[in-house]
């Protein structure tokens, strides 16, 4: 066996949906099997110029599914995401065989609530969360009194990708409530839901769902603004550094002081 094949499977395209413009999901079938628990990430690699490109990105699908599924944002002058937003149907493309990533489901502590808050792409591990439990519901077999409360922003309406399903999902079970949040209203004037950035509207729904530190788990995904800005609200609420989980999906570049 091959270093290459050691390591990596290779993958079909085998449904891809734009979202906006610069945002999509796309869903690949890997030539032999992968394990993962909800929330993890995988990592996806375009061989381009004899050189492999390589980048992490959260799983959209349940573990249950045979696929995997991913939301990507096409990052300008990015080394991967243009070449990732060039495959089609049938393309081909590698996969880590290897799943890591710590962002589970707390069903440890013994905390009931779970509060999820996201940006954009963000919702991607809770939407593997959601799809999980749905499962299990069905099946009775859902964690008793597991309650999960989802805070997604965007800046328009038409970037909260997965809004319908989990809308759908949340209108069908009593342990999951859904809000979306637009940060530009003015530039989606035809919308009637939630406005504001999340880190706005943390202490509000906080409050609402009764997300108290004692028996809340916070989850943290997406823009480092908004964990940075969410982090601290939820610490000065009380929350724990063992209650509060984060996945950065990239690191902001530091600038330099004025001198």
């Amino acid at each position: 066996m091959s270093a290459l094949s050691d390591k990596f499977y290779e993958a079909r395209v085998v449904d891809r949906r734009d979202i906006a413009a610069d945002l999509w999901t796309v869903r690949i079938a890997p030539q032999g099997p992968i394990r993962f628990t909800a929330g993890q990430y995988a990592t996806l690699g375009v061989e381009n110029s004899g050189k492999r490109v390589e980048r992490a990105y959260s799983i959209v699908s349940s573990p249950y599914e045979p696929e995997l599924e991913f939301f990507i944002e096409l990052v300008a002058g990015g080394e991967l995401t243009p070449l990732l937003y060039q495959l089609r149907h049938g393309h081909e493309l590698l996969v880590r065989r290897s799943i890591k990533g710590r962002f589970t489901l707390d069903l440890e502590s013994g905390h009931k609530r779970h509060l999820l808050l996201a940006t954009v792409t963000g919702v991607a591990p809770y939407v593997s969360f959601v799809r999980t439990l749905h499962r299990d519901w069905k099946e009775g077999k859902l964690p008793a009194d597991v309650q999960l409360f989802v805070l997604h922003g965007a800046s328009r309406s038409w970037e909260l990708g997965y809004g319908e399903e989990l809308r759908q999902i949340a209108a069908e079970v009593p342990w999951l409530k859904y809000v979306p949040t637009i940060s530009r209203p003015w530039e989606d004037t035809e919308w009637r839901g939630e406005t504001g950035r999340i880190e706005d509207l943390i202490r509000k729904y906080a409050d609402v769902w009764e997300c108290a530190p004692g028996d809340t788990t916070a989850y943290l995904c997406g823009h480092p603004e908004m964990i940075e800005a969410g982090e601290g609200i939820l610490k000065r609420r009380g929350f724990s550094k063992d209650s509060v989980r984060q996945e950065v999906y990239w690191v902001q570049p530091k600038t330099k002081e004025p001198v």
